[in-house]
C-alpha cells in the first residue's frame, strides 16, 4: 500500500486540544482510522506538519495546542514487511557451518533494518543465502545478529543459523570475553601519537545529551566501556598513528567515541572527528586524496574469535585491511 496524506483545518470548538487528541478525532471517519498512539508515533517521527503561507513544517510535539484555522497534513508512511524479505546480495563468505556463517561485512553495507534503511542490509541478504534456518532469536528484523559493526566499519562479523547457536553465541558476546571466550580486535587509523603507547580507555559511553544521534563519554551515567589499544605504526612525524583496538565491551561507537575522548579521533569520521581541516592540510596531497576516497572512518574488524556453540572448538579469523584503507596507509607511509 502506498503512502497517504490526510488534511485537516482546525474548527473553533476544537481550539486548545492536543495535537493527537485533535488528529484522532478528526481522522476517525477515514477508512483506515488510526489511534491516539499511532497519531503520536507519526507526530515524533516527523510525519505531521502544520500548514502555513512559508511552506509546511514538520511539528514533532504531541501536546501542542491546536489554534482554529490551523490546517494539519498527516502523512501515514506505506506498511512495510513485519520481517525483512530476501534479497539477492552478495556475501563475503569467510566460513560457514551448520550452526553459523562468518562473513566480511563492507563499509556502506548496514546490518539490519531500521529507520533509514528498511532493506538491502545485511540482514536481507542473509535471508536470502540461509531460507528458513536463519535464526529469529533477537528480534524479527535482527534474525541471527548476536553484534554488529556500524554502517560505515568494514570487517569479520558472525551471525547464527539457528536458535541454539544464537543463544551460545550471545552468552560469550555479553560476557564481553571476559570468560576467554570471545576476541575481537579493530584496526584504526588515528590522528596524533596517543600517551601512552599502549594503555586502555575504561569511560562509560552514554547518548549525548547534546545529539541524540551521538554516544559521549559519561563519568557517573550510561554503560560500562572499556578499550584496550596499543601504537603499531607512525606516520608522518606523529601526524597519523595506526592502532589496533582490542574490545572488552562492545557498546555503540566505542572504538569512535574512546578514541576522540583522548584527543585522537580518527581518521574519516565525519560525526566525532571534529574539525580536521588543519590536520589534513600537513597531509600529502596523495594521503588527502586517499583519505577523501576513503569517505568513512578508518576503522576495520579484523580479528574475531570465539568458542564454537556446539563443537567448543576455538575458532579464530583474521582478515586483511580492505583496500580503501590499504590505500590510504601506503599515501602516509610516503609523508
Amino acid at each position: 500500500m502506498a503512502s497517504q496524506c490526510h488534511a485537516v483545518t482546525v474548527p473553533p470548538e476544537a481550539g486548545g486540544t492536543r495535537l493527537d487528541k485533535y488528529l484522532t478525532e478528526a481522522l476517525a471517519d477515514k477508512a483506515e482510522a488510526l489511534s491516539r498512539a499511532r497519531l503520536k508515533a507519526l507526530i515524533d517521527d516527523g510525519h505531521v506538519a502544520i500548514d502555513a503561507p512559508a511552506g509546511a513544517r514538520a511539528l514533532a510535539d504531541a501536546s501542542y495546542r491546536v489554534k482554529p484555522g490551523e490546517r494539519f497534513i498527516v502523512t501515514v508512511p506505506a506498511a512495510v514487511a513485519a520481517a525483512p524479505e530476501a534479497q539477492a546480495i552478495p556475501l563475503d563468505i569467510v566460513y560457514e557451518d551448520d550452526d553459523l556463517i562468518v562473513v566480511m561485512k563492507p563499509a556502506g553495507l548496514v546490518v539490519h533494518p531500521a529507520a533509514g534503511n528498511p532493506d538491502m542490509t545485511l540482514v536481507n541478504a542473509l535471508i536470502a543465502h540461509c531460507g528458513d534456518s536463519l535464526s529469529g532469536i533477537g528480534g524479527e528484523k535482527r534474525p541471527g545478529i548476536v553484534h554488529r559493526l556500524d554502517k560505515d566499519t568494514s570487517g569479520l562479523m558472525v551471525v547464527a543459523k539457528n536458535d541454539r547457536a544464537h543463544q551460545a553465541l550471545a552468552a560469550q558476546f555479553a560476557s564481553h570475553g571476559r570468560d576467554g571466550k570471545l576476541t575481537r580486535a579493530y584496526t584504526a587509523l588515528v590522528w596524533g601519537v596517543p600517551q601512552p603507547r599502549r594503555g586502555t580507555i575504561e569511560a562509560n559511553i552514554a547518548r549525548s545529551p547534546r545529539n541524540r544521534a551521538k554516544m559521549a563519554t559519561a563519568h557517573k551515567a550510561g554503560r560500562e566501556a572499556i578499550t584496550h589499544y596499543q601504537v603499531k605504526e607512525v606516520y608522518g612525524d606523529g601526524l597519523v598513528s595506526l592502532v589496533e583496538c582490542r574490545l572488552e565491551t562492545g557498546r555503540t561507537h566505542q572504538i569512535r567515541v574512546h578514541m576522540t575522548s583522548i584527543g585522537h579521533p580518527l581518521l574519516g569520521d565525519a560525526t566525532y572527528g571534529g574539525a580536521q581541516k588543519t590536520r589534513k592540510s600537513k597531509l600529502s596531497p596523495e594521503a588527502r586524496a586517499a583519505l577523501e576516497r576513503l569517505g568513512r572512518q578508518a576503522l576495520h574488524a579484523h580479528h574475531l574469535g570465539f568458542e564454537h556453540p556446539t563443537t567448543g572448538k576455538r575458532l579464530r579469523f583474521d582478515a586483511s585491511l580492505p583496500s580503501d584503507i590499504n590505500d590510504l596507509i601506503h599515501s602516509l607511509e610516503l609523508i
